[in-house]
């Protein structure tokens, strides 16, 4: 990707010999630090000088590792859809009775997303870029791809035991958790203060996680 005119002209600063240098590190040190801006500023408004002054380095160090501020950005997005996505693949869910899986696929979700909640508003921004940086990353469609593996074997598990009906989609159901799971979160603050509902207090998220389970199997009921 090109990077941006103000730095075209700036020589590539390589980590400083003579000190211990973790570049996987650093690289995730920059990652987290970029998560705040961008949540906070945007893709537009963020800034690489901010970036480099809550690492308290300086912005060659950020082009060394990245290249440029949309790469970054690009970067970012792959870490957090990784992050849910290698979670999910700790849940062991093919060892699972089928509504079992599914029960703790949807808590995990839900989860997720409430206490992730720079993973939504970074996916708003990105929607409202059209998803123009998804599309250039081959490695989120990929990993992507895991999750939709993991509910289709539920689901045909669930189907010959007699417990799902046939003809269940995975990307369908897929979207039905994640829909909801992530608007009570992205929309927060607009639908809390239009219905006076605080979508934080513990007794009412207790209540919404039991009722996208509820639904969800009942949804999926034979």
């Amino acid at each position: 990707m090109t990077i941006t005119a103000e730095v075209q002209d700036l020589p590539a600063e390589a980590p400083r010999k003579g000190r211990k240098n973790n570049p996987e590190k650093t690289r995730e040190n920059i990652l987290q630090a970029a998560i705040t801006e961008f949540v906070q500023q945007g893709l537009s408004g963020a800034r690489v000088d901010a970036i480099a002054e809550r690492m308290h380095t300086s912005k060659r160090m950020i082009y060394y590792y990245f290249g440029s501020k949309e790469q970054l950005y690009v970067e970012v997005l792959e870490k957090l859809y990784g992050d849910i996505r290698r979670t999910e693949g700790k849940l062991h869910l093919a060892e699972l009775e089928p509504r079992e899986a599914i029960r703790r696929l949807v808590e995990f979700t839900f989860d997720h997303h409430d206490r992730n909640v720079d993973f939504v508003r970074i996916v708003s921004i990105e929607n409202i870029h059209h998803g123009e940086y998804v599309k250039q990353s081959k490695a989120i469609r990929s990993m992507s791809t895991t999750i939709l593996d993991a509910l289709g074997d539920i689901l045909r598990r669930g189907e010959v035991e007699g417990l799902f009906r046939p003809g269940l989609n995975a990307l369908d159901l897929h979207l039905l958790i994640s829909s909801f799971c992530f608007y009570r979160v992205s929309n927060r603050n607009t639908f809390g203060e239009i219905f006076q509902i605080d979508l934080v207090d513990e007794q009412v998220k207790a209540r919404h996680k039991e009722m996208i389970c509820e639904s969800v199997l009942r949804f999926l009921q034979a």
